[in-house]
C-alpha cells in the first residue's frame, strides 16, 4: 500500500518490448538503494515489482494489461516518473490510501501558473465511468500523487498545485493531451458495493417520492 506522497522523480532509461510484454527500466538516485528483487515500488501510480536492481536503476516487467490500462504508452527514454516505496507499518500516513491499482487513464487539459502567485491550476479530463467516485475536497491519485479535488464539473476536475508538489513530481513535464494514471479512493468503491443490494431491493424513483407526498 502507498500514500501518494512522492519520494523521488525518476527518469525512464528504456522500454524493451518482448512479445506482448515490456520491460521498463528507470533511473533512480535515492530509492533504488532501498529496493530488493521482488519488492514493490510505485511508478507514477502503478504498483510494479522491482527486478535487475543496480546502483542507479531498476527494471520492472509490464504485462499487456498494464500497458493498455495505464499512461505508460506515452513513456519514452528520458520521461519523468513519480516513485514511491510502500508504506511501512510504523510509517506516518500523510496522503490517502493508494493501492497502485490504476482504474483508468485521464487526459491533461492544462497546467497553468495562477496569476499573481506561485501556485498552479491543474485540470484533467476524467473517464465518465470514474466521475461518480470523484467529489470536491475528496482525494484522487494522479500519476501516483495524492491530490485534493478543488472543483469538479461534469468530467473535468481541477486541482490547486503548490510549488513543492510542482517541483517534486512529474506534473510540470506533462502536456495537454497526455494520458495520466488515475486511481480513485478505494473507500468510495467499497461504499458503492455495500449500498448496491439496498438500492436494488428498494430503488428510489420519482414516482415513489410523489406517492409518499414529496
Amino acid at each position: 500500500m502507498f500514500t501518494g506522497i512522492i519520494e523521488e522523480v525518476g527518469r525512464v532509461a528504456s522500454i524493451q518490448t518482448r512479445g506482448e510484454e515490456r520491460r521498463l527500466t528507470v533511473f533512480s538516485s535515492r530509492l533504488v538503494g532501498e529496493l530488493k528483487p521482488g519488492a514493490s515500488v510505485s511508478v507514477s501510480g502503478v504498483c510494479l515489482t522491482a527486478l535487475d536492481i543496480s546502483k542507479n536503476s531498476f527494471s520492472a516487467d509490464l504485462a499487456q494489461e498494464t500497458w493498455l490500462r495505464t499512461s505508460f504508452s506515452r513513456l519514452e527514454p528520458g520521461a519523468l516518473v513519480n516513485l514511491e516505496l510502500p508504506l511501512r507499518a510504523s510509517g506516518r500516513f500523510d496522503g490517502h490510501i493508494v493501492q497502485g491499482h490504476v482504474d483508468g487513464a485521464g487526459t491533461v487539459v492544462s497546467f497553468e501558473a495562477i496569476p499573481g502567485g506561485r501556485d498552479y491550476r491543474f485540470t484533467i479530463q476524467i473517464p465518465s465511468e470514474l466521475t461518480r467516485y470523484v467529489v470536491p475536497k475528496g482525494s484522487l491519485s494522479i500519476e501516483g500523487i495524492s491530490l485534493t479535488v478543488a472543483a469538479m464539473e461534469e468530467t473535468r476536475a481541477e486541482f490547486a498545485i503548490i510549488p513543492h508538489t510542482a517541483e517534486e513530481t512529474n506534473l510540470r513535464s506533462l502536456h495537454p493531451g497526455d494520458p495520466v494514471n488515475l486511481e480513485v479512493d478505494v473507500i468510495a468503491k467499497y461504499v458503492e458495493k455495500w449500498l448496491a443490494p439496498a438500492r436494488a431491493a428498494s430503488p428510489l424513483t420519482v414516482e415513489k417520492l410523489v406517492q409518499a407526498g414529496f
